[in-house]
């Protein structure tokens, strides 16, 4: 009996395999982008401005399961006989949209480098037009401060995240739980052949740096060039990844302090910045510091605190030292404010980071060892606003990170990473150490001055990274651009592909 059903189970296997095998493939395969005028730009004429979708499988590991689109849009090189091919670019965030980068290439890149290549940008999974995460906007705005004090905080803050993403989840539909750098990497080889390109080169800012490195590691022979600007280092556990970003944004401070003593232009000028920024952080603690613009609310210290962080992105010191004034000279007493009642927001960022990072904390009394250990180093910043919220977002998360922290290996071919000194969100700390993972085949280019997202502060900045995704040419290694002293009134400089206003990376 046995003798005479082997072959038959044999044949049946095999067929099994062979119809498994094509279906697996047919879902890999892109099924080609249908080009069509964006409706954001209905005034550029679709040889300027494109828009289409890419079918992709929403869970990878499921991959003729369901599907979702993600939103792709192209900028034409604006000379045709000279294009190289398909620049790349992603703005960062988690949760910047990579379509509405590439609708403004125009204000960001350089001409000549719009000359030269098609700048593509995409929506990554979850994002904007591609099946975004969507959650309740009044549990959106009901988010607990990070800054937690005490056991009954914390417990809060956990059941907070676990509500908030079932509440996502339900809302979101078959692509939650799949929205990691991982799958967005796998995502964008499926585009780069719907593209018809054998490699394309890629800009990414902040956060897109993360996925230039997990899509470099993965498809090595993919990459014609990797330009990774404000670098994310994927590596550190909870301590090394909350302390690096304090000490960043510490740092900023402190440049901000030495601006305003040698600026005419600083409201401030003259006086102890610190011993006054240590006086409006009492207060906040206290329930009587006043925003000066939106008299009705109270600034707590985690808010004060992000004023000032948000405004090293730029960064616009002028703002905040007049900012801080007239908070100053606000009066205490002051009524609360109530939260205004909507209904549905996206809200991809807690969704994405804590699918790509692993940072666990031990309880509240670990909590609190954390908190007091950044207090001692950073006495004027507390904790890295940014670095915190995502921390203290991601507790009771109730699934593991489908992405977390690793070692990428060497890269095998040249990448360019630029950094600024004193930038307040990415460490220059993060990109000397990808530089040094990545070997003699990465170059770093300090920018010696403030401010995240580097590229178009300066024309040394510009020529060296248009140089190297044009000519594939790295500088020395060593070297470095000047920085230019902050504009007092903010003119001038562009505020980077995502603005400047939001804690994100």
């Amino acid at each position: 009996m046995r003798v005479t059903t082997r072959p038959i189970l044999a044949a049946v296997l095999t067929v099994l395999t062979l119809l498994a095998s094509a279906t697996s493939a047919d879902a890999r395969r892109p099924t080609g982008l249908e080009w069509q005028p964006c409706p954001e730009d209905g005034t550029a004429p679709m040889s300027e401005l494109q828009c289409a979708s890419l079918s992709v499988p929403a869970d990878w590991s499921q991959p003729y399961g369901p599907r979702i689109g993600v939103a792709v849009a192209r900028r034409p090189a604006t000379d045709p006989g000279a294009r190289i091919g398909t620049l790349i670019v992603n703005p960062g965030g988690p949760g910047g949209s990579g379509v509405d980068f590439a609708l403004g290439a125009d204000a960001f890149f350089s001409k000549r480098l719009r000359s030269r290549f098609d700048i593509v940008g995409f929506d990554p999974r979850g994002v904007a037009r591609s099946s975004p995460v969507l959650c309740s906007a009044s549990l959106v705005a009901a988010q607990p401060y990070p800054l937690l004090n005490g056991q009954r905080e914390y417990d809060a803050a956990v059941a907070y995240n676990r509500e908030l993403a079932a509440d996502c989840r339900a809302r979101t539909g078959p692509v939650f739980g799949h929205v990691d750098s991982v799958s967005v990497a796998r995502d964008m080889d499926l585009l780069r052949q719907a593209l018809g390109e054998n490699t394309i080169s890629f800009y990414g800012a902040s956060y897109g740096t993360l996925l230039g490195q997990e899509y470099a590691d993965r498809y090595p022979k993919r990459v014609r060039a990797l330009a990774l600007d404000s670098v994310m280092d994927h590596t550190g556990g909870t301590g090394e990844f909350l302390t690096t970003e304090t000490l960043a944004a510490q740092d900023a401070f402190a440049e901000f302090v030495a601006w305003c003593k040698r600026d005419r232009t600083c409201a401030l000028r003259g006086r102890d910045v610190p011993a006054l920024w240590s006086a409006l952080l009492a207060r906040a603690a206290a329930g009587t510091l006043r925003d000066p613009y939106d008299p009705s609310y109270r600034l707590t210290p985690f808010d004060l605190v992000g004023v000032a962080f948000s405004s090293f992105y730029d960064p616009q010191y002028y703002a905040l030292a007049y900012y801080l004034k007239e908070a100053a000279a606000m009066p205490a007493r002051s009524p609360g404010r109530a939260a205004k009642q909507v209904f549905v927001v996206e809200n991809s960022f807690p969704a994405i980071f804590c699918e790509d990072w692993k940072l666990p904390v031990n309880g509240y009394p670990d909590y609190r060892r954390r908190i007091a250990a950044l207090r001692a180093q950073a006495p004027q910043m507390i904790a890295s606003p940014l670095a915190l919220s995502a921390t203290v977002g991601c507790l009771g998360w109730p699934s593991q990170p489908d992405a977390p922290q690793r070692e990428t290996g060497p890269a095998r071919g040249p990448v360019l990473l630029i950094n600024a000194r004193h930038d307040p969100a990415t460490a220059y700390t993060w990109a000397r150490n990808v530089a040094g993972r990545l070997g003699d085949q990465a170059t770093l280019v300090t920018y010696e001055g403030w401010g995240h997202v580097v590229y178009g502060r300066t024309p040394c900045v510009t020529g060296l990274v248009d140089r190297y995704l044009i000519e594939r040419v790295r500088p020395a290694a060593g070297t470095s651009c000047a920085g230019v002293v902050p504009d007092p009134f903010g003119v001038g400089r562009s505020t980077g592909p995502r603005g400047s206003r939001s804690l994100h990376w």
